[in-house]
């Protein structure tokens, strides 16, 4: 089997250093580091206190990336999410002052209890890569990650995010409670120094752009991209879903499916690479027929039903030409 070594040996070294301050979220921290090896966006959704923000700031430590955190608030504007031109009056000119998003990593934290609006300033940062203001374009730098939280829409003072921030995030993620177990060395660990004080770099930017570049070239069989394309076209004309998958998702799956691979150790995309991913890429995406949601159904088990019923390829060829 090929393996891909620079990789696997970051994503481990990075996984490692994440779980000294996130303890028995592996399958978490593997989804984060697939999205950004994927180079696509993470919505983390969880309940306050259990570990969203941390877990964040241990990955950008981890990779000695540049970091900004922005507290979405209701009275926060687009400007302070993008920046805004101020009046230099030594210069005699308008001066750019750059906003959070001009780092590496932004962790765009409780985003829904912002309005709709300074919710849509990311919307040009994080598909483009980007941000225009006053007319002038200014690009972003790489790697560009944003790994937005937020609380469950039913809690108080949130706002639900349009169907267009959402489509944006390659995949959404729980942390959820620790184990009792878990918890308890979790107190023991926070009884002496904030973990993050003691938490080292163990990887550079540019070796993730590397990773990055290796991930675009896993093959991917024209079979399996039928199959993934089908799952996708499966949504939208499933009974219970009122809008289903765009292409977006369908790029975004494909990317991370590639991403997976690497990491177990591929240069080619295998089906269960799909059926992994599917309900982190696709669940937040989905908008479900009222009356589904009074019947208790999901988008994740709607995802479920969709791969259990779309075909799976005969045959899978794991290089080109093979």
């Amino acid at each position: 089997m090929p393996e891909i070594p620079d990789v696997r040996d970051l994503a481990a070294r990075v996984t490692a250093n994440v779980e000294r301050v996130i303890l028995g979220k592996r399958r978490a921290i593997e989804l984060l580091l697939t999205a950004l090896l994927a180079d696509r966006h993470v919505l983390i959704e969880d309940v306050p206190g259990t570990g969203k923000t941390m877990m964040v700031k241990a990955l950008a430590v981890s990779l000695g990336a540049s970091f900004a955190r922005l507290q979405f608030t209701p009275d926060l504007l687009p400007s302070d999410v993008t920046g805004t031109s101020v009046w230099d009056p030594h210069r005699g000119e308008f001066r750019f002052e750059p906003g959070p998003v001009f780092h590496q990593i932004v962790l765009a934290d409780e985003i829904n209890r912002a309005s709709p609006k300074t919710q849509s300033s990311l919307l040009e940062c994080m598909e483009e890569r980007q941000v225009s203001v006053d007319g002038v374009t200014r690009p972003l730098p790489r790697p560009f990650l944003v790994l937005a939280t937020e609380n469950p829409v039913d809690f108080e003072g949130t706002y639900p995010l349009p169907e267009a921030q959402l489509d944006r995030f390659g995949l959404r993620l729980q942390i959820g409670y620790p184990a009792p177990e878990e918890e308890v060395r979790l107190l023991d660990r926070l009884h002496g120094d904030e973990p993050l004080r003691t938490l080292g770099q163990v990887a550079t930017p540019e070796e993730v752009l590397a990773a990055q570049e290796r991930v675009r070239e896993v093959y991917v069989d024209p079979a399996l991209r039928a199959y993934l394309i089908d799952v996708i076209a499966a949504t939208r004309s499933h009974p219970e879903v009122q809008l289903g998958a765009s292409p977006r998702a369908a790029v975004a799956l494909a990317a991370l499916a590639r991403a997976r691979a690497s990491l177990m150790g591929r240069d080619y995309v295998l089906p269960e690479d799909v059926k992994a991913l599917a309900e982190p890429a696709l669940g937040h995406r989905l908008i479900l027929r009222p009356e589904a949601r009074w019947q208790q159904v999901t988008p994740e088990s709607v995802i479920r039903d969709v791969l259990a019923r779309t075909p799976l390829p005969d045959q899978v060829r794991v290089r080109r030409g093979g």
